[in-house]
Parts: C-alpha cells; sequence; structure tokens
C-alpha cells in the first residue's frame, strides 16, 4: 500500500552491482554450493567474470567458497540480516501501513499484541471524524476470546491450549453476544483457521465490530494482529480486503514470505 520512490531506478546503475546482485540470487536458489561452471551458466556471465566477482564477494565473506570451484552465500549476510532483526520493530513496521489504512477508511485501526491471556493494543490511528469514541486506549487489554485479534490467536493454538485457556479464564462474557461456552468458541475458532479472518461481533462492547488479520515474523509465527474497529451498523466487509493487504505488508516488513501466494 506503501507507495514506492519513482525517482529510485529499478535497477542498478552500475553494472558490477548489477552482476554481484545476479550471482547472489543464484547461490541464494540452492542450499548447497554451486560450481563456478553452472553460477556462469545461470547468470549468463563469462566464466573469469564469474570467478572474479565471486572472488570479491569471498573477501567481503558475502560468499563463502568451500572448496575449489564451488560457492555459497557467506556467514556476513547471516550478521547482516540479525542485525536488521534486531532493529525491526512491530510498531515501527505497522504505523505507517496504519495510518495509510486510517485515510482510506476513516476508522480506527488496531494493533494489538498478546500478553498471556489477554490481548494489549501498542497502537492505535483513528479521528474523530469516525463517530465512534475510542474505548480502548494503547496500553488497554481485553480477553482473547472477546476480540477479533484474541481470536487469531487462539486459533493459533491447538485444541488443547484452547480449552486450557477457557478452563483458566471461564470465557466470561462482556455482552449478550460474548461468546461464554467452549463448543461455541470452537467453532467460531475453526472459521478464523479456515477464512484466515477473524471477527468481534460486539461480543466486547455492545455497538462495536471489528474485523482483523494476522501479522507474522519472518518464522511464520504469528506476532500480533491489525483490526478495524466501526459503530456495528457501519463496519464494512469490504474493507477486510485493505486490513489483509495491510497486514501482508507490514508481515513482509518483518521478514514474512507468504508461500501460499
Amino acid at each position: 500500500m506503501r507507495k514506492t520512490d519513482s525517482s529510485l531506478p529499478t535497477t542498478p546503475t552500475v553494472q558490477v552491482i548489477e552482476r554481484m546482485f545476479a550471482l547472489m540470487d543464484v547461490l541464494a536458489s540452492r542450499e548447497e554450493a554451486i560450481s563456478l561452471k553452472e553460477i556462469s551458466e545461470k547468470t549468463g556471465l563469462h566464466p573469469s567474470t564469474t570467478h572474479r566477482l565471486l572472488n570479491d564477494l569471498a573477501t567481503g565473506r558475502f560468499v563463502d567458497h568451500p572448496k575449489p570451484g564451488s560457492y555459497r552465500l557467506g556467514m556476513r549476510l547471516l550478521e547482516l540480516g540479525n542485525l536488521v532483526k534486531s532493529r525491526l520493530n512491530v510498531r515501527d513496521a505497522a504505523l505507517v501501513p496504519m495510518r495509510e489504512l486510517h485515510k482510506l477508511i476513516q476508522q480506527p485501526v488496531n494493533l494489538s499484541m498478546r500478553q498471556g491471556d489477554e490481548i494489549v493494543y501498542i497502537e492505535r490511528t483513528y479521528s474523530e471524524r469516525s463517530g465512534m469514541q475510542v474505548v480502548r486506549a494503547i496500553g488497554g487489554r481485553a480477553p482473547l476470546h472477546l476480540t477479533s485479534v484474541g481470536k487469531l490467536f487462539l486459533a493459533a493454538d491447538d485444541p488443547q491450549r484452547v480449552r486450557a485457556y477457557a478452563t483458566r479464564t471461564g470465557l466470561s462474557g462482556h455482552t449478550k453476544n460474548s461468546l461464554t461456552q467452549l463448543p461455541a468458541l470452537e467453532r467460531e475458532l475453526s472459521k478464523v483457521r479456515q477464512y484466515g479472518n477473524a471477527h468481534d461481533n460486539e461480543e466486547l462492547e455492545l455497538g462495536v465490530r471489528c474485523m482483523a488479520a494476522g501479522i507474522y515474523d519472518d518464522q511464520g509465527s504469528l506476532v500480533a494482529g491489525l483490526s478495524i474497529s466501526a459503530p456495528a451498523e457501519r463496519l464494512e466487509e469490504q474493507w477486510l480486503a485493505k486490513l489483509q493487504a495491510t497486514a501482508r505488508e507490514i508481515s513482509s516488513t518483518l521478514g514474512y514470505k507468504d508461500v501460499t501466494r
């Protein structure tokens, strides 16, 4: 959803850098070391050029040379990758996409994470024009089974852990729509797993409905949820596609690769 800088070139302007990128892409396509001959063939570069560039990359530890005539990606990439990962923050990754989504729908957009048996709101974008009073401030908490994001996390748990959650919490309700019986909750979680999103139909507060999509890290773990809140009569299902696209964008920033797409 974020616009890219149109002033940036789509390919490197320095030929040698473009060639290095091509070499590293080939090395990244295989887990085992690749022969110089095969790398040369796949990139279309002359063997002598391929050899020279690979040796330069090996000097910087971007490429390893485990045995004569073969190459693989080097440990320097892992070191840099870990450095980037350590600097990634879900809130930082989400803030700009959240604001852009809010501009499109003019309703509150929430970022939440799980803490024990509750979700905690860590960021929110909203305006007075939404027509809805903000009742869950940043830092606020709510039971997992009463919220759309909480249902995402429960759906990621196995059935035994869901039953343990129900036993611990008693599945207390806040409204007449709250799911306070385990069979009803299990049916709801089955739908969440099937469709990959979750809803709160006035279960936490009467007059307020929510929809949520998950945010995943580079290991494919659910780390947060993005949700839209709106007055019950104004929540539009057509927003779901925009919400999911925003959640995917944030997940991608965190290093997640969706192999199903």
